[in-house]
């Protein structure tokens, strides 16, 4: 678990980390340099989940021997699915990141959510409805390696 006490807006106590792949982990259908590491650093304290719609059709392919579960969408609804997914776990108890219009609902159903710009961009809806807004992936997972980080974002 990771516990992050922040002043006005109160302890945070994550056991789940639940994160898109496209446009977050990756761009263009690649995971970007440095993310199999965060995510391994970040699995030794919180369960981590990918959940995605997969629109280059690579997760599977790019997460493999991760330590992280992988939930591919199906049908439509997809930012119900992913909202519902977090409800699911706990949504006191997760931290979101993502940066599509899909992921927006996550994003504010989460204790925490985070949006990441990364190279494609990042929907204003997912902006709007996250507490923090990272330039990239490797600034939302350090927020959340050295709480202080997120403790200095957050803090009333």
């Amino acid at each position: 678990m990771l516990e992050i006490n922040v002043p006005g807006f109160g302890i945070i106590r994550l056991e789940h980390l639940v994160c898109d792949f496209t446009g977050t982990l990756s761009v263009d259908g690649r995971l970007l340099p440095g993310v199999k590491e965060q995510v391994e650093r970040l699995a030794q304290h919180v369960t981590v989940h990918v959940v995605t719609a997969d629109t280059c059709g690579t997760a599977r392919d790019e997460l493999q021997n991760m330590p992280c579960s992988i939930t591919v969408l199906s049908a439509a609804d997809h930012d119900i699915q992913k909202e519902d997914y977090v409800k699911k776990l706990g949504a006191d108890h997760v931290v979101a990141v993502g940066n599509g219009n899909n992921d927006r609902r996550m994003l504010h159903a989460a204790r925490l959510g985070i949006a990441v710009i990364e190279g494609e961009g990042a929907s204003a809806q997912a902006v709007m409805a996250a507490a923090i807004v990272t330039r990239n992936i490797a600034d939302a997972f350090n927020l959340l390696l050295n709480p202080t980080r997120c403790k200095a974002t957050l803090r009333f």
